[in-house]
């Protein structure tokens, strides 16, 4: 099975604690641990509800689907304008957490090929739908932080 989002990973090795963003509040460490959290949505181990009303869902898929990016800014509405206090010692832990999280993904894609789990924005995303979120939303964040164009 082809794993981009590990190999992706490789590119954190240029990210660390003092790496200041260049948009939002938050830090590198924020950054990954909302990644992680992101990622066990898509594994499975946290259920969550979609925000959005199931009217919107169609046109928040295409757009999700399309080739344009996530908007620098979004607020999101699990989460509010606040930053999450810290789950890990610091900034290689949750590395080294968002792997195995990425990991776990991916199994749990391989024991349940045809499952749906609830995005908070897009609601029930299959494999291929997640793949593309996770894609977008990586390259987002690791933007934020310069170290992915």
């Amino acid at each position: 099975m082809n794993k981009p989002l590990l190999s992706k990973l490789e590119l954190l090795t240029n990210l660390h604690g003092d790496t200041k963003q260049l948009w939002g509040k938050m830090s590198a460490q924020h950054m990954i641990e909302h990644l992680i959290l992101t990622v066990r949505i898509s594994n499975g181990k946290l259920k969550i509800e979609c925000f959005n009303p199931p009217e919107k869902i169609p046109m928040l898929k295409r757009f999700l689907m399309s080739g344009r990016p996530l908007p620098k800014g979004f607020i999101n509405p699990l989460i509010g304008e606040g930053l999450i206090p810290f789950e890990y010692e610091n900034l290689e832990e949750a590395k080294l957490a968002l792997e195995k999280e990425l990991q776990n993904y991916y199994k749990y894609f391989e024991d349940h090929p045809d499952a749906s789990l609830v995005n908070p924005t897009f609601g029930e995303l299959n494999k291929n739908e997640w793949d593309v979120f996770h894609e977008k939303h990586f390259t987002h964040h690791f933007g934020q932080f310069g170290i992915i164009q």
